[in-house]
């Protein structure tokens, strides 16, 4: 299996699932093509939180604001998956997510075909000829070597005061609900917290407060979670992604 994950809406996936089915009959599954644009940090949540639901697969993952520059291409193996993509730190949060111990691979890139398409001139071939040759077999492969020098994405950690936490919005996904990096199990007994003066009730999924009104929750990710039953948080709590958070205990 090859999945991919890129920020291109249409039609750009379909030239890379082109280049990957003329080098292997791998099956190709898209995990998304709308994340947010040129969102590095955000991917990089989403994957971490998606991937671990894969069987053993290559993820071929282009959100690439740097497409064209001297930034590296990348192949890690963690464990039985290989990650494909930019050097540009989308890769080593999801992949630390697969695998204790990862391994780093840059890939020697000869002239592409176009400055502004590395997901179908760089990355879709690489991503096939990894699925052929094996994840366990990488060091087959002449244009990869091994590397100790890459980006990595850092997600902040909260602060944890007694009157509450500080924090920071990572993603707000496509129904406006707000995921911040406070871990879920601050929420543990509590019936409701103060969000910029306003008290909010906690609950453990939307439809325990009545349609419109707002909530504080624990999403799957396990992360604080800011919400509208069957409304947009982000617009009820006012919040966009790396806004600094505060909550505090009634």
């Amino acid at each position: 299996m090859i999945t991919l994950s890129t920020d291109f809406g249409d039609p750009y996936p379909a030239a890379m699932k082109g280049v990957i089915a003329r080098r292997t009959d791998a099956d190709t599954v898209d995990v998304s093509h709308s994340f947010p644009r040129q969102d590095v940090r955000a991917t990089a949540f989403w994957l971490r939180f998606v991937l671990p639901e894969f069987p053993p697969a290559v993820h071929c993952v282009v959100v690439d604001p740097g497409v064209g520059t001297d930034r590296k291409a990348l192949v890690v193996r963690a464990d039985e998956h290989a990650l494909v993509g930019p050097d540009n730190g989308v890769l080593l949060p999801p992949a630390r997510e697969l695998a204790d111990d990862i391994e780093v691979f840059e890939v020697s890139v000869k002239e592409p075909a176009s400055h502004t398409f590395h997901g179908r001139d760089v990355f879709a071939p690489v991503s096939a000829d990894v699925h052929e040759v094996g994840v366990d077999q990488l060091d087959r492969l002449p244009a990869l070597s091994r590397t100790d020098e890459y980006e990595t994405v850092a997600f902040p950690d909260p602060v944890v005061r007694e009157a509450g936490v500080d924090g920071e919005v990572l993603v707000v996904d496509e129904f406006g609900n707000t995921v911040s990096n406070v871990p879920g199990d601050v929420l543990d007994d509590r019936e409701a917290v103060v969000v910029d003066g306003k008290r909010y009730p906690v609950v453990p999924s939307y439809a325990h407060v009545a349609v419109g009104d707002p909530l504080v929750t624990v999403g799957s990710h396990g992360n604080v979670e800011f919400a509208v039953n069957r409304g947009r948080g982000d617009e009820a709590f006012g919040f966009s992604s790396g806004d600094a958070v505060e909550l505090r205990w009634p």
